[in-house]
């Protein structure tokens, strides 16, 4: 490693996380490289270069970011939010520096391969079934039985995913998807999957050669039973028994050791169901939008990415543990479809005991698109304190005194 040491940051146009990252950076003494696909609007005097690149086209991106490398040269490469993971993943390999298995990668960002490879090591998880139109889907869901899930294989954020109850709302369902996947550029099949019903919770976790490194499980207290499954409320640490969270951290580094990824982070998603958890999704990232603010690690009261920065670099991490404190995040769910006016409240947001920040991400005059649609939401507001119940309170609060204009 460079006496200065650099990291390449793949960081798709759409990620809320090119700051902390930044930041980060600042506070480790690193270099940043970064791989974009849009205007970067950041400034730095640790950003030694910024490479244009296509993140939907991972092959070349990657192919940029090496030829970059010649006279930037870089220690290590990290893929922010699932839109950069695959071409940092690429890249990695071709500058003979520690990365996952790119087919590893690939079958975190398809929902298809990735249940195939769950299911052939036995990891428990919903039963499945593609289809490539809308009577298949139909067939998929009479075969699996009400109620069923429909998703793309290749979205993120939710978007897309609609519980059905039965075949009139399966058809409809498809088509609603069908018109997404257009629009995203995307195309079938789908997966229908078993509706399970039961509590969500997420695992956040470091992937190693020699296993799972848990960072932090969160619960997620709004039960997500659909027709849409907008995520809102992450709070940490997990509410439920031990052993129960035992049992989920087993099965997640069960299914990241059976997809194959072996360095750096992993999201997944989990239901406790009657018959024990399930794996709903597993992604090569870590937790999406600012929702890492939520944690901080070690004495120091270090960020998520401070600590990403560190792991993908092979620097120590002794003593950088979650800290005790409960905290949450509440994403700010999108109310309905208009142009945002107006925030307010956000004076009074600021008084609410254990709220620490409210960061609004949409700006004002911009278009809202709610779920299933959308892949976005109003912004993040979050809480610390003493324990998950205090912290969901105020977050609840906060939310309730805030009111959003739309035309």
């Amino acid at each position: 490693m460079s006496a200065m040491p650099r990291v390449a940051l793949v960081l798709p146009t759409g990620s809320y996380r090119g700051p902390d990252f930044i930041d980060a950076a600042d506070q480790l003494g690193v270099d940043l490289l970064i791989a974009t696909d849009g205007t970067l609007g950041l400034s730095s005097g640790r950003i030694s270069g910024v490479v244009t690149v296509d993140c939907a086209v991972p092959e070349a991106a990657a192919a940029a970011l090496v030829d970059a490398t010649r006279s930037i040269p870089v220690d290590a490469v990290v893929g922010v939010d699932d839109g950069g993971v695959m071409a940092a993943a690429i890249a990695a390999r071709v500058l003979g520096l520690p990365h996952n298995p790119v087919g590893a990668v690939a079958a975190t960002r398809d929902k298809r391969v990735m249940r195939s490879l769950l299911a052939v090591a036995g990891i428990p998880q919903p039963r499945y079934r593609e289809a490539f139109g809308v009577a298949e889907a139909v067939d998929a869901a009479i075969e699996i039985g009400f109620p069923v899930v429909l998703k793309p294989v290749s979205l993120a954020a939710s978007r897309g995913v609609i519980r059905a109850d039965d075949p009139a709302a399966v058809r409809a369902a498809a088509g609603r998807i069908d018109a997404i996947l257009t629009d995203a550029g995307a195309a079938w099949p789908i997966l229908v999957e078993e509706y399970l019903p039961g509590d969500e919770v997420a695992v956040e976790a470091l992937a190693t050669p020699s296993g799972l490194e848990v960072l932090a499980t969160f619960d997620k207290p709004d039960p997500l039973e659909g027709p849409f499954f907008e995520e809102t409320i992450y709070l940490t640490p997990s509410r439920h028994p031990k052993e129960t969270m035992a049992a989920v951290t087993e099965l997640v580094g069960a299914a990241v050791a059976a997809l194959g990824l072996v360095h750096g982070p992993a999201h997944a998603e989990v239901r406790i169901t009657p018959g024990g958890p399930r794996v709903l999704e597993v992604a090569a990232r870590s937790i999406g939008g600012l929702c890492g603010r939520s944690l901080h690690f070690g004495l120091l009261h270090q960020s998520l990415e401070v600590l990403l920065l560190r792991a993908a670099l092979g620097l120590p991490r002794r003593g950088m543990g979650r800290e005790p404190i409960a905290s949450g995040v509440m994403m700010l769910p999108i109310p309905r479809a208009g142009v945002l006016r107006a925030v307010r409240g956000r004076e009074a947001v600021a008084e609410v005991p254990l709220i620490t920040a409210l960061e609004i991400t949409i700006p004002l005059g911009r278009k809202l698109v709610p779920l299933p649609e959308g892949d976005r939401y109003l912004g993040f507001l979050f809480a610390a304190g003493d324990d998950p119940g205090s912290v969901e309170a105020a977050l609840r609060e906060a939310h309730g005194l805030l009111e959003f204009v739309i035309e």
